[in-house]
């Protein structure tokens, strides 16, 4: 599987999504940190780490006992830069265009 598609597949479920935003407020939480935030068994929250991190959206960090996960968004800027920023001028434009025919002044 190419990175690319790890990285989709890993932002197409809304509670990784959640974690991942869960991380953005405050990085470096723990595993039982971010289960205290979603309704769902510590397993479930280790499985959605797990595909988060081998998609490379977090690192984890090893603190004593404690395993922290940090938020790696240079998967999401490469996405973004391949998939939306070549089209960012135009569709400015045509956004702005849109803007000013339903929105005449």
């Amino acid at each position: 599987m190419t990175d690319d598609t790890l990285v989709f597949k890993a932002l197409a479920d809304p509670t990784r999504r959640f974690l991942l935003d869960l991380l953005f407020e405050l990085d470096g939480r723990t595993l039982g940190e971010l289960e205290s935030q979603v309704e769902m068994t510590r397993i479930g929250v280790m499985k959605h780490l797990r595909l988060l991190e081998e998609a490379g959206l977090i690192v984890t960090q090893r603190s004593g006992r404690q395993k922290r996960h940090f938020l790696n968004p240079v998967p999401i800027k490469q996405i973004h830069d391949r998939w939306i920023g070549k089209y960012e001028r135009r569709v400015g434009m045509l956004a702005d265009l849109k803007n000013e025919l339903e929105n005449p002044t």
